[in-house]
């Protein structure tokens, strides 16, 4: 296994971390191990301890033919490793680790290519968008105004909790169309691709824009058509709304990081909960396939999961 040991080396001369250099080597021999091994059954719990099997070191030791090694073995490894429960994360850590030790054979020259460029990670697994519970929301959104920007920020955060929209919808909000309707409880925007949609505004946020509408015309430059503007008269930046956001959760007291997506999250969620009509919260998103709005029944679900812990008679553990 002397060109292993050889790319074990080149990584300690890059002084890459121990740890690191462990696992690449952990991962190697694993793969090895099933490349090499006649019977699945017969392998380890843990690959990475199948090169100690000493028949098997013996045959790692004289093996030479890296070239024999295609693409098709590295993913029937990669599938048996998903099929033994490990995780995403994991598997992708070990293609990795492989494919970088093909880049040091080819360099050396010991392969004529690699196998291993072409095969593609599992994907992983997309965390749960964080939400806000009500009583959070609620403490964000009831803070004392005392500045015009103040003004300003409050009908934004109420807009972006109330239609649910993404922050570049609401930076890139004019006052024609987009609040044409506002009065009807309607806000006119354009999503992603440039489709429009009518997404809904409850009476705070109706309540807001109007405080914020009163005072407009005194900051904003005359011929700029945005809702939202900055101290210069012009549109109100993406950049801009996190900045203030991040203030107002500092004066609000909330012990998290917040984000405008939250806040588009927080909508999302509590219409679920409330209603159940996944299609309704497509809609009002703006998500071109249903399978994207899906993720908040997993939301939903452990709302429920928790709710139903805490109160069924029946669920509670034995103390």
């Amino acid at each position: 296994m002397q060109a292993l040991e050889a790319f074990l080396l080149n990584l300690k001369l890059q002084n890459r971390s121990p740890h690191t250099i462990l696992n690449y080597q952990r991962d190697i021999e694993a793969f090895l191990g099933f490349y090499f091994a006649d019977d699945l059954s017969d392998l380890d719990e843990n690959l990475h301890d199948s090169s100690r099997n000493s028949g098997l070191e013996q045959t790692l030791a004289k093996f030479d033919g890296w070239n024999l090694v295609d693409s098709e073995a590295i993913r029937a490894f990669l599938g048996y490793r998903v099929q033994q429960g490990v995780s995403a994360r994991t598997v992708a850590r070990q293609l990795s680790a492989i494919r970088s030790f093909y880049d040091f054979l080819l360099e050396e020259g010991l392969v004529a290519k690699n196998p291993a460029k072409g095969v593609k990670s599992p994907k992983q697994p997309k965390p749960l968008p964080k939400s806000l519970d009500v009583d959070w929301t609620r403490k964000l959104l009831e803070q004392p105004l005392k500045t015009w920007q103040d003004v300003r920020d409050q009908a934004i955060f109420e807009l972006l909790y109330s239609a649910g929209l993404r922050v570049s919808e609401c930076t890139e909000l004019d006052l024609t169309p987009g609040l044409d309707q506002v009065r009807s409880g309607w806000v006119f925007v354009l999503g992603k691709g440039q489709k429009a949609r009518l997404a809904p505004v409850g009476s705070k946020a109706q309540q807001a824009i109007a405080e914020w509408l009163k005072i407009r015309s005194d900051y904003a430059k005359e011929d700029e058509p945005a809702v939202f503007v900055n101290r210069s008269g012009r549109r109100l930046s993406v950049r801009s709304v996190q900045k203030r956001l991040d203030e107002r959760t500092l004066q609000a007291g909330l012990p998290t990081k917040m984000s405008p997506h939250r806040l588009r999250h927080a909508c999302a969620t509590h219409v679920l909960e409330s209603s159940g009509d996944l299609r309704a919260v497509q809609e009002m998103l703006g998500h071109a396939n249903l399978s994207t709005t899906q993720i908040y029944t997993k939301l939903d679900l452990q709302h429920l999961a928790q709710v139903y812990d805490q109160a069924h008679p029946r669920a509670k553990k034995n103390k």
